[in-house]
C-alpha cells in the first residue's frame, strides 16, 4: 500500500488448483491438500499479492517468485506510481517464467487498498511490507480473509499493536501460514552458530555486545508533495509512523540476541538523540546506546547509528566460559575458544557498505537469508505445517520498544512496565486527504 524506503527496491480458476509448485528452478511440483490454500490450477504456483510496493516488498515478492515457487498475482499501494513500478517489474520478471501479466483487475490503489487485496480471491498469501505502523491492521484484515501472511518486521510501533499482533496470531493459530521478516533465523550459518551454543559451545554465557552501525538513508526530497504525502513516502524519516530506527531496523540484532539467549531482556537502560542526521529530515534518532539486562544476570551492550559515514557494521558477540561467538553480516562467522567453528568466507564480492545496508540484497553471511526464508514460507504452505511467528516477532518488537523508550525518558524500563504502557502511537494523518 505505502513504500518501504529502507530496502529499496508479489495470480485463476479457485477450485481447479491442486498442485503448488515449490522450488525455484525445478520443473517439480507438490501434491498438496487443497484445503491449504484458498484454492488451486493444475502445476501452479503459490498466488502471493503484495501489499506495500516499495523496496523490501518488492524484494520479498521477488524472492518468493524466484525461490519459493510462488507467483505474484496481485498489488496493492496508497501510490501509483510505485505501484506501476512494482507491475512492470513482475510482469517483466514473471513472463520469462510462463505466467501471464497482471490482471488490471488485480492492482488495488489507494486507503482501502489493503482490504481490497485481503479480499481478492485470486490470492493465497500476502506479503504486507506497509509502513510499521499499519502493520496491526492490515495483518488483522489479512488474516481475517483467511490468507496466509508474510509481515515485515517490526509488526508494530506502540506496545498496544504489538499485544494486538499476538493476539491476531492467536487466531491465525493452526489455521494460516503468518511468519514475520526476520530472515536471519532461517540463514544456514547463522542457524548453525547458533544451534552450537544452544549445544554448550559457549559454556555459560556471562555477557555480550551488538552493534548496527549504518549509514544515513537518503531518501527524495518530494517537492511536489504535499506534508502529509511525504512524511508517508519517507516513512523512515517518521518516528511514529516507522517506530524509531532502533524498533524498524537494529530489531534485526535485537531478535538475534533473543534468539540465541532464549529469553527476552527484563529491563534496559538506554541513551540517544538525533546528533548526526539533517535537521530537516523527520524526528527519528540518529544513535542509540543501550544496556539490556537478560536472565540469569547477562547483560548484552548495544549500540546503534543511521549516520554513519565511511563506515558499516552489523553484528553481535557473546562471551561465555569455554569460548567466544561472533555473527557479523559480513566477516568472520563463528566460535572462538574450546569447541572452534567458523563459517567458511564467501568467496563472493561484497556490495558496498551502505547499499548493502539499506536495499537488503545481501551477501556473504546473508546470501542464502532471503532465499531460504522465502522456502520455509511457501514450504509451510503446502505442506500444511503452518508457522505462527506472531509471538516471537512481538516480543523482540517489545524489546526494542523498551530500550526506546529508557532512551526517551533518560530512566531505566522494565519489561513488565513495557507490557502495561497503554501509549498508543498515532501519526494523525488522514490517508483519504493527502492533498
Amino acid at each position: 500500500m505505502l513504500v518501504d524506503p529502507e530496502k529499496p527496491t508479489l495470480s485463476s480458476d479457485v477450485t481447479r488448483r491442486k498442485f503448488i509448485a515449490v522450488a525455484a528452478g525445478t520443473a517439480g511440483a507438490m501434491l498438496i491438500n487443497p484445503s491449504l490454500v484458498r484454492g488451486t490450477a493444475a502445476n501452479s504456483a503459490v498466488r502471493v499479492g503484495l501489499l506495500g510496493c516499495g523496496g523490501r516488498g518488492t524484494e520479498d515478492a521477488t524472492n518468493l517468485v524466484d525461490t519459493g515457487g510462488t507467483r505474484v498475482v496481485a498489488l496493492g499501494d496508497m501510490f501509483q506510481d510505485q505501484l506501476d513500478i512494482a507491475r512492470k517489474h513482475f510482469d517483466d520478471m514473471q513472463q520469462g517464467k510462463g505466467y501471464t501479466a497482471l490482471d488490471a483487475s488485480q492492482l488495488f490503489v489507494g486507503p482501502d487498498a489493503y482490504q481490497r487485496i485481503a479480499a481478492s480471491k485470486e490470492v493465497d498469501a500476502i506479503v504486507i511490507a506497509t509502513p510499521p505502523y499499519y502493520h496491526p491492521q492490515h495483518l488483522e484484515a489479512v488474516v481475517a480473509a483467511k490468507k496466509h501472511v508474510y509481515l515485515e518486521k517490526p509488526v508494530a510501533v506502540d506496545v498496544p499493536g504489538a499485544l494486538k499482533v499476538m493476539e491476531i496470531g492467536k487466531r491465525a493459530d493452526g489455521r494460516l501460514s503468518l511468519d514475520v521478516g526476520f530472515q536471519i533465523r532461517d540463514c544456514p550459518p547463522f542457524v548453525e552458530l547458533v544451534k552450537r551454543i544452544h549445544n554448550g559451545a559457549l559454556g555459560t554465557i556471562v555477557c555480550g555486545e551488538a552493534h548496527y552501525l549504518a549509514g544515513y538513508i537518503d531518501r527524495p526530497a518530494w517537492l511536489n508533495a504535499s506534508p502529509v504525502e511525504r512524511r508517508l513516502r519517507n516513512w523512515i524519516y517518521d518516528r511514529t509512523l516507522s517506530g524509531d530506527i532502533i524498533v524498524e531496523q537494529n530489531i534485526h540484532v535485537i531478535d538475534i540476541c533473543n534468539w540465541i539467549l532464549k529469553d527476552h531482556p527484563l529491563k534496559a537502560s538506554a541513551t540517544g538523540g538525533r546528533q548526526g542526521r539533517p535537521a530537516n529530515d523527520g524526528d527519528v534518532y540518529g544513535n542509540y546506546n543501550v544496556v539490556f539486562h537478560y536472565p540469569n544476570n547477562v547483560d548484552v551492550t548495544f549500540s546503534s547509528t543511521q549516520f554513519a559515514k565511511g563506515w558499516w557494521d552489523v553484528t553481535e558477540r557473546f562471551f561465555g566460559t569455554k569460548g567466544t561467538s561472533q555473527s557479523p553480516y559480513t566477516g568472520p562467522l563463528g566460535i572462538w575458544g574450546d569447541e572452534p567453528w567458523q563459517h567458511p568466507l564467501s568467496t563472493k564480492p561484497g556490495t558496498a557498505p551502505q547499499s548493502f545496508s539499506v536495499t537488503g540484497n545481501f551477501t556473504s553471511n546473508l546470501e542464502l537469508a532471503d532465499q531460504e526464508k522465502k522456502k520455509a514460507f511457501v514450504e509451510s504452505i503446502t505442506s500444511g505445517t503452518f508457522h505462527n511467528q506472531a509471538a516471537k516477532g512481538a516480543e523482540s518488537a517489545l524489546s526494542c520498544m523498551m530500550a526506546r523508550t529508557a532512551a526517551y525518558t533518560g530512566r531505566e524500563v522494565s519489561w513488565d512496565e513495557t507490557l502495561k504502557s497503554k501509549d498508543v502511537w498515532d501519526p494523525k494523518i488522514d490517508l483519504n486527504k493527502l492533498g
